[in-house]
């Protein structure tokens, strides 16, 4: 069964498809990407995952399964969606750029901020 099938059947047996709105939604995974984080305060990530390795792996799930119960209440298609910003990253972030040391990823993102926000200035 895909993992999608299976959260909805989790959701419509405990009757929380009316109760889990989007705001709600995208609240929890803030909350539990919070959790999740805490896992790592104030220690190198190698003693994170050698002590916490199970609460990690826990405290993951319940972002990814609050992910999927937002995008299917929104209607998105997960993999469509990420296979798409996965293109545009590519694009945003060129390998050759990146490998040959001619750009970093902070300058890259900036310039790509500075083009989004040309964009919207064109737009209006």
């Amino acid at each position: 069964m895909k993992i999608e099938r299976m959260i909805e059947e989790f959701r419509k047996e405990r009757n929380w498809n009316h109760e889990n709105k989007e705001k709600d939604l995208a609240l929890s995974i803030s909350i539990e990407a919070a959790e999740l984080l805490e896992n790592f305060q104030c220690i190198d990530s190698t003693e994170a995952l050698e002590s916490n390795r199970k609460n990690i792996e826990e405290e993951l799930s319940d972002v990814l399964i609050y992910s999927y119960m937002l995008a299917a209440n929104l209607g998105i298609d997960v993999k469509k969606s990420i296979a798409e910003k996965l293109d545009k990253n590519s694009k945003r972030y060129p390998v050759k750029e990146l490998v040959d040391g001619s750009s970093s990823y902070l300058e890259l993102k900036e310039k790509s901020r500075m083009e989004e926000k040309l964009k919207k200035k064109r737009l209006n």
